[in-house]
C-alpha cells in the first residue's frame, strides 16, 4: 500500500486543471511537430525551454514530455499519407504505410498505428511505474566511481549507435566534452578556455547550445533540404481496422511493446532504433517476407508500437539515474536542471509529486493522443502546405527572443547564432548533433565523478575494477568499443573464406 499511495497522489497532481491543460498543449504541439518533417521534438523542446521558466517544474516537464511522445504519433501521419517521415522514428513506417495508402487502405494503416502506439505507450508506462522505483533504489548505492562508469558508457553508446558514422559521432561527443570544460575549474577555481572573457567564466549555458544546434541549426538545414511543395495527401476512410487486420497486427503490437520498452531503457537506444529493430524482427518472423514493403500491416504495427514504447521507457534512466538515453532526453535533463530539479536516485524520494506527476501524465497524454490522432489528420496535413520560408523566420525570431529573455544577455544571442551555424555545418557534413549535446550534459558529471573517485582512491585508477557495479559497467564499455573491431574481423575472415574456393575452382 505504501507503494501505491504516492502513485495515486501523482494522479491528483496530473488532474489539476493547469497540469491537464499543459499536458494537452504538449501532446498537440508534439503531434504538430511530428507532422512537420525535419524539426523534431529535440529542436522544439530546445526552442521552448525559455517558456518553462515562469511555470512550476512539474507542469513544465509534463508539457515537454508530451511533446516528445506526441511527436511519435504525428510522424506516422505523413509517413502513411505522403511517404514523408515527419519524425526519424517513422522512417520505416513509410515502407508499408504508404503501400497501404496506394491500395486505398490509408485509414486502416493510421488506425492500426494509433492503436499500436496507444498499447505500446501504455505498456511502457506500466513498466515505468513498477521498474523505475526499483532502479532508483538500486542506484542509491551508486557513488562517484559508478557514476563515472555510467556516464562514460552512456556517451559511448549514444555515439556508437547514432545515425551518423561511428568516427563522426565520437568526434562530436569529444567536442561536447571539450565544451563542458569551458569556465572555472570546480576544484581549483582556475579558468579554462575562457580567453579572458567574463561571459565564459561561469561556463557555457546549456540553453543557448541546445537552441542553437537543435533549433537554429535544424531550421537552416531544413530550409535547404525541404521541397517547397508537398503532394496532395490521400483521402482517409474506414479508420477503424477490421477484425482480420487487428488479429494480423496483434502479434506485432505485443512484440513491439516489449522490444521498444527494453531498447528505450538503453543509452543510445530510443524510438528510432526500436522502430528499425521491430520492423526487422517482423520481417524475419514472417512466413512470407516478400509481403513487407508491399502493404504488410505488421510493417506498420510493429515499428509504431515500438517507437512509442521506447519514447516512454527512455524516461527510466533519466529520472532514476540522471543519465539521458538520447538527445531529446538530454534536452529534458537540461530543462529539469533549469527548474532546480536534479534527476537521479533521490528524485523518487525527495520529489515524489514531480516524479509521479510526470509518469502519470503519460497515461492521460496517451488517451488524449488516441482520441485526437484520427479526427485531426486533415488539420495536421494542411499545415504541410505552409511554406517553410514563412515558418522559418517566425521560428528563428521566437528562438532569439526566447534566449534573450533568460538572462537579458546579447552574448547569449551570439552564442545561439554561433551554435546554429555550427549545428548546420554538422548536419551538412554528416555529423549527428545528439552525441555532442549528450556529452556536454554529461561532461560535468563525468569530470566531477572521475576526479572525486581518484581522490577517493588516492590516485590509483585500478581501484575502479575493485567495485562490482563499476567493474561490470566498465566491462560493457570495453565490449562496446571492441565489438565493431570484432565484427569487421569476422567479415574479413568470411570474405577470405568465400574468395579462396572461388580461386581454387578457377585454377582447376
Amino acid at each position: 500500500m505504501e507503494f501505491f499511495e504516492p502513485v495515486l497522489n501523482g494522479f491528483g497532481v496530473v488532474l489539476e486543471p493547469t497540469n491537464l491543460l499543459y499536458c494537452l498543449l504538449g501532446v498537440v504541439i508534439g503531434m504538430l511537430i511530428g507532422v512537420l518533417p525535419g524539426l523534431g521534438p529535440a529542436a522544439t523542446i530546445a526552442i521552448l525551454l525559455p517558456l518553462t521558466y515562469g511555470i512550476e517544474p512539474v507542469t513544465a516537464i509534463i508539457m515537454l514530455s508530451g511533446i516528445f511522445y506526441g511527436a511519435q504519433y504525428g510522424g506516422t501521419i505523413t509517413s502513411v499519407l505522403l511517404r514523408l517521415p515527419g519524425e526519424a522514428s517513422s522512417v520505416v513506417t513509410v515502407f508499408d504505410g504508404y503501400a497501404l495508402t496506394k491500395q486505398g487502405r490509408a485509414g486502416t494503416a493510421l488506425g492500426v498505428a494509433a492503436i499500436g502506439s496507444f498499447i505500446g505507450g501504455t505498456v511502457a508506462i506500466v513498466g515505468l511505474t513498477f521498474l523505475a522505483p526499483l532502479v532508483a533504489g538500486f542506484a542509491l548505492d551508486f557513488g562517484p566511481p559508478e557514476y563515472t562508469a555510467l556516464a562514460l558508457l552512456g556517451i559511448l553508446l549514444v555515439a556508437t549507435v547514432s545515425n551518423g558514422g561511428r568516427l563522426k559521432s565520437l568526434i562530436a561527443a569529444a567536442v561536447g566534452l571539450l565544451l563542458a570544460t569551458v569556465g572555472r575549474d570546480g576544484f581549483t577555481g582556475e579558468s579554462r578556455f575562457t580567453f579572458g572573457s567574463l561571459e565564459l567564466a561561469d561556463g557555457l549555458d546549456f540553453v543557448p547550445i541546445a537552441m542553437g544546434i537543435f533549433g537554429l541549426g535544424e531550421i537552416l538545414y531544413n530550409l535547404e533540404e525541404r521541397h517547397n511543395k508537398v503532394s496532395a495527401p490521400a483521402k482517409v476512410a474506414n479508420v477503424w481496422p477490421s477484425r482480420k487486420d487487428l488479429k494480423q497486427a496483434s502479434g506485432a503490437i505485443g512484440r513491439g511493446s516489449v522490444l521498444g520498452f527494453f531498447l528505450g531503457i538503453l543509452p543510445g537506444g530510443g524510438a528510432t532504433l526500436s522502430s528499425l529493430a521491430a520492423y526487422a524482427m517482423e520481417k524475419k518472423r514472417a512466413k512470407d517476407p516478400s509481403r513487407f514493403g508491399r502493404g504488410a500491416i505488421e510493417g506498420v504495427a510493429g515499428p509504431e508500437t515500438a517507437n512509442n514504447a521506447a519514447a516512454t521507457s527512455s524516461f527510466i534512466p533519466l529520472l532514476t539515474l540522471g543519465i539521458p538515453a538520447n538527445a531529446t532526453m538530454a534536452i529534458i535533463f537540461g530543462a529539469l536542471l533549469i527548474q532546480g530539479v536534479t534527476p537521479g536516485p533521490q528524485l523518487v524520494q525527495n520529489d515524489p509529486e514531480l516524479f509521479w506527476g510526470v509518469v502519470n501524465s503519460m497515461y492521460i497524454g496517451n488517451i488524449l493522443l488516441l482520441i485526437m490522432s484520427i479526427p485531426l489528420v486533415g488539420v495536421f496535413v494542411r499545415i504541410l502546405r505552409v511554406r517553410p520560408a514563412i515558418l522559418a523566420p517566425i521560428t528563428v525570431l521566437i528562438t532569439l527572443i526566447g534566449v534573450y529573455t533568460i538572462n537579458n544577455s546579447i552574448f547569449d544571442i551570439w552564442l545561439v547564432i554561433f551554435f546554429g551555424v555550427f549545428g548546420y555545418l554538422m548536419k551538412k557534413f554528416g555529423f549527428e548533433p545528439g552525441p555532442l549535446v549528450l556529452a556536454f550534459v554529461l561532461g560535468a558529471l563525468l569530470e566531477e565523478s572521475l576526479r572525486r573517485s581518484l581522490l577517493l582512491f588516492g590516485g590509483d585508477a585500478t581501484q575502479f575494477a575493485g567495485r562490482p557495479i563499476t567493474a561490470v559497467l566498465l566491462f560493457v564499455f570495453i565490449v562496446v568499443i571492441l565489438l565493431p573491431v570484432l565484427q569487421k574481423a569476422r567479415k574479413n575472415r568470411a570474405a577470405k573464406a568465400t574468395t579462396i574456393p572461388t580461386k581454387h575452382k578457377e585454377s582447376v
